[in-house]
């Protein structure tokens, strides 16, 4: 009996978080924008192809392709004009001949943001000494796992995620999530499909806001936050490549992806009332593995001028690679996703190889 109770009393809980939880169309969107100069010069095109140490942020499964028993990967990229900075680093390594792991860290920030809201004291003196600068940031922490099936050409993964999300010292949350993966080659063909919060995302909210700061939100008309939980609802990204190679020296690689929200219409190429589908294009043409220029469309979106006229929007990217042994640098230029020719960003990353070294032997002649 007491087992049915507590199982009653967590049940109530969980019904009551989900009641309680806020599910805004855009939530934690720092972890849509992409990671690896690759993928990026691609128009973020991967899901399919991706296979190397960037597969736990678009699909684990691609683990399980690397070439090497290691791997590490980084990024650095800047956006509007470097006011916001993303930073990525990860490390991936095979378990066995079928199965690899790999630990990822994202983090989207911020930084030295003015804090005026104690500008003004509680006597009506305006002092700026007051002003202090703060940062906001948005973390994520991702363990992967992939491994390979008994059917012929199948893998399947999945991630934990942690995120840390900090507005200064007023504003805070915790959140967890899962993602699962898979991959399918049939004859030469490629297919991959993910799903991103599979059992939703959560954070929890929490704020600490001084006396000073609530009164200058009530002056202003601003709504006064408290402490909550935001969920993240799940998206399905399919995707499908294949590629060509020509007298073992030059490779032409295409992608198709398709980016499925469930959350109500959104501002898409393709959408409904229930599903939104956002396609990407991606493709990349090699010479004898060592350079590789890429190109790719996104954010196909209808946008409307000042006369009201609407017309298609696209967002063209490109990047180029090169392969030196062990040693991989990617360029990309691309942005968040407004079109933007003043915003785009330079964003190169880097990939190192650790190749599993050969056993010696220690038996006497």
């Amino acid at each position: 009996m007491k087992h049915y109770k507590a199982f009653f009393t967590a049940a109530i809980s969980f019904i009551s978080l989900f009641a309680n939880a806020q599910a805004p169309k855009y939530s934690n969107e720092f972890l849509a924008i992409g990671v690896g100069a690759r993928a990026l010069g691609m128009g973020n095109a991967n899901v399919a192809s991706v296979n190397d140490v960037t597969s736990g942020y678009w699909n684990p499964a691609g683990l399980l392709s690397m070439q090497s028993d290691m791997q590490v990967g980084l990024m650095h990229s800047e956006y509007f004009a470097g006011i916001a900075k993303y930073d990525y680093g990860a490390f991936a390594k095979r378990i066995d001949s079928v199965s690899a792991c790999s630990f990822s860290i994202i983090r989207f920030g911020v930084d030295d943001i003015p804090n005026t809201t104690e500008l003004i004291d509680a006597q009506g003196n305006v002092n700026y000494d007051r002003i202090k600068n703060f940062s906001a940031a948005d973390y994520a922490f991702i363990g992967s796992y992939a491994r390979k099936l008994k059917i012929p050409g199948l893998r399947v993964a999945g991630n934990f995620k942690i995120i840390r999300r900090v507005v200064g010292d007023f504003a805070n949350a915790w959140g967890f999530g899962l993602d699962a993966g898979a991959l399918y080659d049939y004859k030469k063909w490629h297919f991959g499909a993910v799903v991103r919060d599979v059992t939703s995302t959560f954070n929890a909210w929490s704020f600490n806001l001084s006396d000073n700061m609530l009164q200058t939100f009530a002056l202003t008309g601003n709504d006064i936050p408290s402490n909550s939980v935001e969920l993240t609802l799940p998206r399905l990204l399919l995707g499908a490549n294949r590629k060509y190679t020509f007298k073992d020296k030059f490779s032409v690689l295409g992608e198709l992806d398709l980016d499925m929200t469930f959350d109500g219409k959104r501002n898409t190429l393709i959408k409904s009332n229930v599903m939104s589908i956002d396609p990407h294009f991606g493709f990349e043409l090699g010479y004898k593995d060592f350079i590789f220029f890429r190109t790719g469309l996104c954010n196909m979106q209808q946008v409307k001028d000042f006369a009201g006229k609407k017309s298609l929007n696209v967002q063209p990217n490109i990047g180029l690679g090169i392969k030196i042994k062990q040693f991989t640098i990617d360029y990309a230029l691309t942005d968040i996703g407004d079109a933007s020719v003043a915003l785009y960003s330079n964003i190169f990353s880097l990939k190192f190889d650790l190749h599993k070294r050969a056993k010696t032997s220690t038996a006497k002649e």
